[in-house]
């Protein structure tokens, strides 16, 4: 058995595959903990007025939206990479970790539109933390996704190498945006949140660059 991240191979024996359906549902489990969380504080904070109101469901829409983004994404991605090793685990189970800190760093936020003498320094340093760690979750999807590119390990059809290519990228600038995002005292909080919102845009564009090679193939094959 070769112990490198590229080839360390667990054997392919059904015994040993068993575990695999395990961590698949401690995976649903903790991210379906992390979107609960956000539901229970919702109700645990009374609305004292619509403002109020507004502004809870634009929070924790905002974190759903993120969280089940990167849960979409990386259910695509271990539903086809069958192969599993140390270091794939490793990152697994950070990542999981990450993910299940994202509700307790994103409810310290005064999400939406606070007053400016609102913004402690608790809340910037929060906003970095919170940052880095959803940055830290796309760069380890991007890097699963690279896995997947890979032509040597035939992961998937040739077809789809070019699609998974692009989701990579995407990945790749989303964790950039996040991490640069996380740079102290450079971004205000509300600006933070603008620059995280402008995540949602950047698979938006993915997905309508899928939809024009597509159109392009077609013509082609015409």
């Amino acid at each position: 058995m070769q112990t490198n991240f590229s080839s360390e191979i667990v054997d392919s024996s059904p015994t040993t595959q068993r575990p695999r359906p395990r961590i698949e549902s401690l995976t649903d489990l903790v991210f379906g903990l992390a979107l609960s969380i956000g539901a229970i504080i919702l109700i645990s904070k009374q609305p004292a007025n619509p403002v109020d109101l507004y502004r809870a469901i634009a929070g924790f829409g905002f974190s759903f939206l993120i969280l089940i983004q990167i849960w979409f994404r990386f259910t695509e991605v271990m539903s086809v990479l069958p192969i599993q090793t140390t270091w794939t685990r490793v990152l697994n189970t950070i990542l999981l970790f990450l993910v299940a800190l994202e509700p307790y760093l994103f409810n310290i936020l005064p999400f939406f539109l606070s007053p400016p003498q609102t913004f402690t320094e608790l809340y910037d340093v929060t906003s970095s933390i919170y940052a880095l760690d959803i940055g830290a979750i796309y760069g380890i999807l991007a890097l699963f996704t690279h896995i997947l590119t890979s032509e040597e390990r035939k992961l998937v059809a040739p077809d789809l190498v070019r699609k998974y290519k692009l989701s990579r990228n995407l990945e790749i600038v989303v964790a950039i945006i996040f991490l640069l995002s996380a740079i102290p005292q450079v971004w205000v909080l509300n600006v933070r949140y603008t620059i995280w919102a402008s995540t949602f845009f950047v698979y938006r564009g993915g997905s309508l660059v899928r939809g024009l090679r597509k159109l392009r193939k077609r013509r082609h094959s015409r």
